[in-house]
């Protein structure tokens, strides 16, 4: 049968706080396991000094994200979304596990043998983040942009979170033997159950709040059959009659789609090939020695993510939030005047000046991917979003990658930090 609130209006509906609250965590989960990776990358360094991972990471994961969304773009409106979202929170899940199962096989050793495994369960975190990430993104466009923004902001939470954790188990270890593997080994512990955690809500939470259940079922009604697997989750039976209506299942392609959105799209690549191109692995190798000592390049992290974490809640605001498709791309290009900043910031200025640079980015970064990814969908049928979510995240990928491909360009020249 069909909820009994099937048909009323979203705003009465009950459980947007709950979805909102349940969309955060999934954010929380999409990214913590990659985040604790960055974060723990001073570990890293002590355990494979000579193989530079904050740089090399990134450049293995990236390739099998960005390849993963686009074949999942190019399939999305034949593949199951719960499907999807659940194998790719599982598979953070065992992926993460495994971390913690390969230092503890390695006893903590270095060498090319460690570095390769630990490099292929980055790729996997790679296929983890596209399945995710695309298909959760692509499943909240097609409801209220709230969610979009508080999985967005779940994504920053998963930042914020790993980088006050790193300082407080490196205050907590720091004079004791070995500090540094203890202190990653919690890391991994705790992303490990968060990731275990999503999996439960996804499941069993989300598609049972009545404010999802509405816009899922609105979405069949104008002709997806993405949703029909949660909606049987949500004890809504017999969809089938709502999407064989041909007239509801006509939509824009997703080449129409993207050729109408080319600017937000563009506009979201730009802003992660900047800000890529910076963290992380300029902050642990472009920066030289300061006052902090080994403590600077965490402190940047934690400034980049706590001020990332703001920037995704700075659209809430309205008189604050860009809507006009002209004046987001002044501001996304107006972010690259950061470039000649941060480069003589590292060779002439303090650390000050550095905290404030790297507040600023991760600000506008936050704050503008916000605003593109609540825009965007604004207009079109549920199919219609869907596709633009999953395509638009075929962008962001993009430019994540071509981001740390183009970090390597800071290590032209250079022996030591600046």
């Amino acid at each position: 049968m069909a909820d009994r609130n099937e048909n009323q209006a979203p705003e009465k509906l009950q459980g947007k706080f709950q979805a909102t609250v349940v969309c955060c965590i999934l954010g929380v989960g999409a990214l913590v396991s990659w985040n604790s990776i960055l974060t723990i990358a001073d570990y890293y360094y002590l355990v494979f000094p000579d193989y530079h991972p904050s740089r090399v990471l990134p450049l293995v994961y990236q390739p099998f994200a960005l390849g993963t969304i686009v074949i999942l773009a190019y399939h999305e409106s034949k593949i199951d979304t719960r499907k999807r979202n659940l194998f790719g929170y599982i598979l953070f899940t065992i992926s993460t596990f495994l971390l913690i199962v390969l230092d503890l096989a390695t006893k903590g050793r270095g060498g090319v043998g460690p570095y390769i495994g630990l490099c292929l369960i980055v790729a996997s975190f790679g296929l983890s983040d596209a399945t995710v990430q695309g298909g959760m993104i692509g499943d909240l466009s097609l409801m209220c942009p709230e969610f979009i923004q508080s999985f967005m902001a779940g994504l920053a939470v998963a930042g914020a979170l790993t980088s006050g954790l790193r300082l407080i188990t490196k205050a907590a270890f720091d004079n004791s033997n070995d500090g540094q593997r203890k202190g990653a080994m919690i890391f991994l512990g705790i992303s490990t159950f968060i990731e275990f955690l999503c999996v439960m809500l996804y499941a069993y939470v989300f598609p049972k709040l009545p404010i999802v259940k509405y816009y899922r079922r609105k979405a069949a009604l104008e002709g997806s059959k993405t949703v029909s697997a949660d909606l049987a989750a949500a004890g809504i039976q017999n969809q089938s009659d709502l999407t064989d209506d041909d007239s509801k299942n006509q939509r824009l392609s997703n080449k129409e789609l993207l050729l109408e959105n080319i600017d937000y799209a563009v506009n979201l690549a730009l802003i992660y090939v900047l800000t890529l191109s910076i963290f992380p692995g300029f902050l642990y190798e472009n920066t030289g020695q300061h006052g902090l000592g080994a403590w600077y390049a965490l402190v940047l992290v934690a400034m980049y993510n706590c001020w990332d974490l703001v920037g995704r809640y700075t659209p809430l605001v309205k008189w604050l939030k860009i809507e006009n498709r002209k004046l987001l791309t002044v501001a996304v290009l107006s972010r690259y005047l950061l470039v000649p900043a941060f480069y003589f910031t590292a060779k002439y200025g303090d650390q000050g000046w550095m905290v404030m640079l790297i507040s600023v980015l991760g600000l506008t970064n936050g704050h503008l991917t916000v605003c593109i990814l609540t825009a965007a969908p604004k207009g079109y049928k549920g199919p219609e979003q869907n596709a633009l979510g999953n395509l638009l995240v075929i962008f962001l990928l993009g430019g994540i990658f071509a981001g740390v491909a183009l970090d390597w360009l800071w290590l032209i020249g250079k022996k030591d930090a600046f």
